[in-house]
């Protein structure tokens, strides 16, 4: 007899979230079973990574959240990108500039004024995000939405493996502090993440009653306690102590931008992704520039795709360079980047061999989360949150670090991302929707600072040019371009990188089996949700 086919018995889920942390997936999933709605699932799957990934967000950082309402056929981006505050001026660090990371992350001054401690510290957005996408598309109350943070802060939870990489970590090769001396900044912080003089290692406990009750301050009062509040000024009275720069008038001040996303056609769908100041302009700029290709004829990872994507990448990546920043101070030339004169241009000069220059391409930190979600009734969001770098102050008795996204803007005047008061920085952050005949069919995003773009990028040509399912699609080797150089993933063959040096590109293979951002994502093709989760971050997708 013939061996019978396998039936297909995957569970046909209504709703789907997926992200890199398993106690907010399983916060999120509760959320939905609960009938919540994309947003709410959204809002308190990131809220339990404020707790359980303490270094990566939280209530003092900032993000981008996309949604689309496939009922009213409404999209929009929620833009909580933090602000310089106001006492900040344009040429303050001028003199202890010391040079560039050299991967690009930030910029490095004398006694690292720009990334520890409250000097560090921007005006934090992402909880006015929660607030504004939660009086639009929430069903559940608000005060729901915390208790699942509230009870882990309370009752613990273990360092798992990605969390004590990241504690772990020494940046010090790169211009940036080890970690440790920010979980060490302050006695809150040494308290609650230190053994003795070493961060806490995996599966040791760490409970943080205080941030449990700033949680359950957060849920009576709303977002408004943050921002004008006690809480408001218990932080600004510590900003004060320390020589910060956050004062009263810029936290009430701070204003969220609502929008459209920008929209491109590529092979036929629809994507949409933020608009500048976040990391949108990027992905769209890529795929208009690979649509001229076949890249499916060229072989998935072969050296040539290799090289092509490589190119769109560093052409999109000084296009960034020259002409995104702050859009309030220096719109970008979005219509003439995106349009089809330019993509054929730059298609072409990829055709006749030609090699963009590219030095370098800044971006925001690695240190970064993803939610991606999806309703029965049709709700589609995608949010990218982070603290910028984790600044390791604590005001005392929160429980929370606040952000050190001052780390992102150059302490050089005159450029498209300098410091200046009010100003916001580009960010590589691009929660992105895909549409297919005006219906939602993928929500992706990733954390991992200027890989962000790339990784998205990938993730997208494997979805829409390879037809990889979601979990083959975030988990395929990748590979970078943000400098002149390609960097690879070590599970791409020697083979290949031989033959891409020996067209002319320096290589650098990765130690890492999955390198280049962390994408996550979820598909709705013919109305059956998938999820995939990149294995890198320990998360997974959980339908309901």
């Amino acid at each position: 007899m013939k061996p019978r086919r396998p039936q297909d018995r995957r569970p046909r889920h209504r709703a789907m979230i997926v992200a890199p942390q398993p106690d907010a997936v399983e916060a999120g999933a509760a959320v939905l079973a609960e009938g919540g709605s994309a947003i709410d699932a959204a809002i308190a799957c990131a809220l339990m990574q404020g707790v359980v990934d303490p270094l990566m967000c939280g209530v003092a950082g900032l993000g981008v959240l996309h949604v689309h309402d496939t009922r009213t056929g409404r999209s929009e981006v929620i833009d909580g990108l933090s602000t310089v505050p106001a006492a900040a001026t344009p040429t303050m660090w001028e003199g202890i500039f010391e040079g560039e990371c050299k991967d690009g992350y930030g910029y490095v001054l004398r006694g690292a004024v720009n990334e520890t401690g409250h000097g560090a510290v921007t005006t934090p957005g992402i909880l006015r995000v929660f607030e504004a996408a939660h009086a639009s598309y929430g069903r559940l109350p608000w005060a729901d939405l915390f208790a699942p943070a509230i009870r882990r802060g309370r009752e613990g939870w273990a360092v798992r493996p990605h969390v004590a990489a990241m504690f772990a970590s020494d940046d010090r090769p790169y211009g940036r502090a080890r970690m440790a001396d920010k979980l060490a900044y302050s006695a809150e912080g040494r308290e609650l993440y230190m053994d003795a003089d070493a961060p806490k290692a995996m599966g040791r406990m760490v409970r943080n009653p205080n941030l449990a009750a700033t949680l359950e301050r957060l849920a009576r009062k709303g977002a408004e306690e943050f921002y004008s509040g006690e809480l408001a000024h218990l932080i600004v009275d510590d900003m004060k102590r320390h020589g910060g720069l956050l004062s009263m008038e810029d936290l009430a001040g701070f204003r969220i931008r609502r929008g459209a996303p920008l929209t491109i056609t590529y092979r036929g769908r629809t994507v949409a992704a933020p608009a500048p100041a976040a990391g949108g302009i990027v992905v769209l700029e890529m795929l208009r520039i690979l649509e001229r290709f076949d890249l499916v004829a060229m072989g998935h990872n072969s050296p040539g795709y290799i090289r092509t994507v490589a190119e769109a990448m560093k052409i999109a990546g000084r296009d960034k360079e020259r002409h995104v920043g702050d859009p309030d101070r220096a719109p970008a030339p979005v219509g003439r980047l995106l349009s089809d004169a330019y993509a054929d241009e730059c298609a072409a000069a990829i055709a006749r061999g030609e090699k963009a220059s590219l030095d370098r391409m800044t971006g925001d930190s690695k240190d970064t989360t993803q939610v991606c979600c999806w309703d029965a009734d049709g709700l589609v969001v995608s949010l990218t949150h982070t603290l910028g770098l984790p600044s390791g102050a604590i005001p005392p008795g929160t429980g929370f670090m606040l952000n050190g996204a001052m780390n992102w803007y150059d302490p050089r005047p005159g450029r498209p991302n300098s410091i200046g008061p009010g100003s916001r920085r580009f960010s590589s952050m691009s929660p992105t929707l895909v549409f297919e005949d005006g219906q939602p069919a993928v929500s992706i995003g990733a954390p991992g600072g200027a890989w962000i773009g790339v990784a998205v990028l990938q993730g997208l040509l494997n979805l829409l040019d390879w037809g990889m399912g979601i979990q083959d699609a975030v988990m395929a080797p990748r590979f970078s371009a943000t400098t002149n150089a390609i960097d690879i993933s070590n599970r791409i063959p020697r083979a290949v990188e031989a033959a891409v040096a020996e067209a002319g590109y320096a290589v650098n293979r990765s130690a890492h089996s999955y390198p280049f951002a962390a994408l996550h994502g979820i598909t709705g093709w013919d109305g059956v949700l998938e999820g995939g989760a990149d294995p890198q971050r320990d998360g997974y997708a959980a339908g309901v």
